[in-house]
């Protein structure tokens, strides 16, 4: 799966629907129908306790209802105490769940990645969300043997991050926190806690169902989760929890539901009360940052840094990056203009400018510039072309792309509100616009509000008009691509190569400059500057056409 959401279905004790003669496999196909027929499904995991007695019928009927998701739906199985002798380890030998749920079973799954030698431990590398994961399926009790085999496995894949799955890790409280159970403690101290991958178990076994966040050896959350609905009604129903992984969002969400009441057309009080659960221990998100969590075993492959001559072409008029920049930045520190038409930058107020290391993923220079901001007009940091640079007068009255990558402070300190991004000096009154606000307002301005709203506003070349974009809030502590889109007759605000809401329709041809200087890092007001500019600048780029969102520097 390409895409950056998948979903992990887990399904816990289903054993008082496989008990002798009061057996109803009906809710478990419903389940398999469903999760067949969702295409985000990447895998399900079974938590153990498939049936009541683990005798041959039962197993029998077991296995010929997971027949129905054998060759569509990758999946894995681990032995409860009521699937097998539950005074035994896995190396108890035959038993009839060994013969219906054992290595062979697999073979042809494209996820199978191999099971221990006595058959009831396996392994799963499944592709999903543009990564591996590794499932570990443990047996209810597993041996010595089973954690070395266990051990050998993740030491094999060290890159990939890991799921444990077993059927005895935890148990919890009536207000749903959790705590190992002995066997737990022994999984716990014997594999999970060294093993820094291992980011997520999940057992089933007891209940109620809870969670709690436990240290590892490397001082990193592993999130163990209970998850166990046979003292519902009709024995949990092959009740599912889903995982829905969001690699974007940084988010896991959890929901649990019955798919075989869900299909009902009517159903009874019982069954109403059982489709969803939704409590604390039911329903939930987990904040994870991948990449971070998993950076010191799988760091992030990040892109090399782009020359200059990749991203610079006949419609460049400026290209600006930090990369050039001497390590101490001062009075008159030049930054060149990359496209070679002369629209060189120089620094004012370098005590409140600090080059930086820190750079957006996709960025083709691999620095920015940090700018302190500041109410004082006399001590903001800025960066501004010569008196006779082209850029002063260019009036791009066939279109334009203004582009650069920005980042704001986490915590997002101090009053920083309408500060300046960038600008164009001259007043708008001078340029013989008077429909604005201001007759001080420069002719192009990109700012901030109070509310980390975007704002663009252009006093066009042609038009009496001030047409002003406006952004959502920002968010702050992470880097962000914005580019302003002008086709000549009118502009669109784009942040990370998604289109804003509120761009006026009404007509916009070029930007009325008046020969004066491009700012960076503030923004001009009757020939002076305001709020400076809080956070990080990266690559500035600035075209005399209409880019597509494929085109700009973040693609």
């Amino acid at each position: 799966m390409g895409d950056s959401r998948f979903v992990l279905a887990v399904l816990p004790d289903t054993q008082y629907l496989f008990d002798a003669d009061s057996a109803d496999p009906e809710p478990l196909r419903e389940t398999f129908r469903y999760l067949v027929d969702q295409r985000d499904v990447a895998f399900m995991t079974h938590l153990g306790d498939v049936t009541e007695h683990g005798t041959e019928a039962e197993i029998g009927l077991a296995s010929e209802t997971f027949r129905k998701i054998d060759g569509k739906l990758p999946y894995s199985v681990l032995a409860g105490n009521h699937d097998v002798n539950g005074g035994t380890d896995d190396q108890r030998g035959a038993t009839a769940y060994l013969k219906a749920f054992g290595p062979s079973r697999f073979q042809k799954s494209p996820t199978f990645l191999g099971a221990s030698p006595d058959g009831y431990n396996s392994a799963h590398l499944l592709r999903a969300g543009g990564r591996q994961w590794l499932i570990l399926a443990l047996d209810w009790r597993i041996s010595d043997a089973g954690l070395t085999w266990a051990g050998s496995v993740l030491k094999q894949h060290s890159t990939v991050p890991a799921i444990v799955t077993t059927h005895d890790l935890a148990y919890a409280d009536d207000a749903g926190t959790a705590a190992l159970s002995a066997n737990g403690q022994r999984l716990w101290d014997r594999l999970i806690k060294h093993h820094d991958q291992i980011f997520l178990t999940l057992n089933g076994h007891y209940w109620p169902p809870g969670r709690t966040v436990l240290k590892n050896d490397a001082g990193h959350d592993v999130h163990v989760h209970i998850t166990n609905y046979q003292d519902r009604y009709y024995g949990g129903a092959a009740m599912i929890r889903t995982y829905a992984f969001d690699l974007v969002r940084n988010t896991i969400d959890v929901e649990t539901f019955s798919p075989w009441f869900l299909d009902k057309k009517s159903r009874t009080s019982l069954e109403a009360e059982t489709l969803e659960l939704t409590g604390p221990t039911d329903r939930f998100s987990i904040a994870i940052d991948f990449d971070e969590r998993f950076a010191d075993f799988d760091p992030p492959v990040l892109p090399p840094a782009r020359p200059a001559s990749t991203v610079v072409s006949r419609n460049t008029v400026a290209y600006w990056r930090f990369d050039g920049v001497s390590q101490a930045v001062t009075a008159g520190s030049v930054v060149r203009d990359l496209s070679g038409h002369g629209n060189d930058l120089y620094v004012r107020q370098p005590e409140a400018i600090s080059l930086s290391a820190e750079h957006h993923v996709n960025q083709p220079a691999h620095a920015s510039l940090r700018f302190d901001g500041g109410k004082n007009p006399d001590h903001a940091g800025l960066l501004k072309t010569g008196d006779h640079a082209p850029l002063n007068s260019e009036k791009f009255l066939n279109g334009y792309t203004i582009e650069l990558f920005l980042k704001l402070p986490e915590p997002f300190e101090g009053d920083h509100s309408w500060m300046g991004i960038l600008s164009w000096e001259g007043r708008m009154a001078d340029a013989g616009k008077t429909n604005g606000y201001n007759p001080n307002e420069p002719t192009c301005s990109l700012n901030l509000s109070g509310e980390r709203f975007l704002q663009y506003v252009v006093y066009p070349a042609v038009q009496d008009a001030s047409p002003t974009s406006w952004s959502h809030a920002l968010p702050t502590g992470r880097w962000m691509h914005v580019a302003v889109v002008n086709n000549g007759q009118r502009s669109i605000v784009y942040v990370d190569g998604s289109k804003i809401a509120r761009n006026p329709s009404q007509p916009s041809t070029g930007i009325a400059t008046l020969g004066r200087p491009f700012v960076l890092g503030a923004t001009s007001y009757n020939l002076g500057y305001g709020q400076g500019f809080y956070g990080w600048m990266g690559d500035v780029r600035i075209t005399n056409r209409a880019l597509k969102p494929e085109q700009f520097l973040n693609a």
